[in-house]
């Protein structure tokens, strides 16, 4: 009990919460689009927004050199990708090659920014795995308003970006602007990598993005019904990390992610053995009804 009373407790169990239900539901529209992997190449390119911002406050003299980080990764991300998104709408490239531009560029651009900034490597560290353990009421209330932001747009617009990421013709077709909504899609995986960033760090957030939504398909159909469940999943995967990770000293975004994996390992394999057993179950009911039917025929 004076664990919940802790204020820092309170600030990491605060911050994973609002993570583990926002990351899910950008999630469920990357899974649908099938490009899984866009928070890692938007990830890399908010780590050059952190090192950008870190050397900001390094050139303007600021007593906490890294106080310009967050909004610095918040503009690279989003100017990121929108220029992901637009250079896929157009055609200059593969998806997969414009992520592995960015992947390698990002986290090079970060690597020399935050040397010219006096820095060191380790200075990347907490935004490459996270670090929630020194996130601060600041953090927090800023983590919360891009929440906020995600779930009013992610859950207020689903109709239209399902319709989107699931058939751009049947959107194009019902008068629905399918370039504008592509860009808020984007821009909505890039806000969401920023909010997670303190939590999981850039190298993981994919993870808490998809995850929750790949155990969710296996035991939902609708859509909705799979945003709503890989929105739990998540949070549960966030706290239950974060909640360990005080009594054992492990790294809390790296935990996170492996029990995400462990629960699609279970479920997945869960959901197959049922199938199995169903098929069985069927050939066997099917055997005793032509066998019925044989002896039944007139010799």
């Amino acid at each position: 009990m004076d664990l919940l009373t802790d204020p820092l407790v309170q600030r990491m169990m605060i911050v994973a919460i609002l993570v583990g239900a926002t990351a899910p539901v950008v999630g469920t529209y990357l899974v649908q689009r099938r490009m899984s992997l866009l928070g890692d190449g938007i990830g890399h390119v908010a780590l050059a927004g952190v090192a950008a911002g870190w050397l900001a406050g390094s050139w303007a003299g600021l007593a906490q050199q890294d106080a310009l980080a967050i909004p610095g990764a918040i503009v690279f991300a989003v100017v990121g990708a929108v220029v992901i998104e637009r250079m896929r709408a157009r055609g200059i490239a593969a998806a997969d090659v414009i992520m592995a531009i960015m992947f390698y560029g990002g986290i090079a651009s970060g690597v020399l920014l935050i040397s010219a900034a006096g820095g060191s490597n380790a200075n990347l560290m907490g935004y490459l795995f996270g670090s929630i353990s020194t996130v601060g009421w600041t953090d927090v209330w800023t983590t919360a308003a891009l929440s906020i932001a995600i779930l009013v747009i992610g859950v207020g617009l689903r109709a239209s970006l399902f319709a989107v990421t699931h058939d751009q013709e049947f959107a194009h077709s019902v008068g629905l602007p399918v370039g504008a909504l592509n860009i808020v899609v984007a821009v909505l995986a890039a806000v969401t990598i920023t909010a997670s960033m303190r939590v999981v760090g850039v190298l993981l957030v994919s993870g808490v993005m998809i995850l929750p939504v790949a155990v969710s398909q296996i035991v939902t159909r609708s859509f909705s019904r799979t945003m709503a469940v890989a929105m739990a999943i998540g949070v549960g995967i966030c706290v239950t990390g974060v909640g360990v990770t005080l009594f054992h000293d492990l790294q809390p975004g790296a935990l996170i992610v492996v029990l995400g994996v462990l629960l699609y390992t279970v479920v997945a394999s869960s959901a197959g053995l049922a199938r199995h057993r169903r098929r069985q179950r069927d050939h066997a009911i099917h055997r005793l009804d032509d066998a019925s039917q044989t002896e039944g025929a007139p010799a």
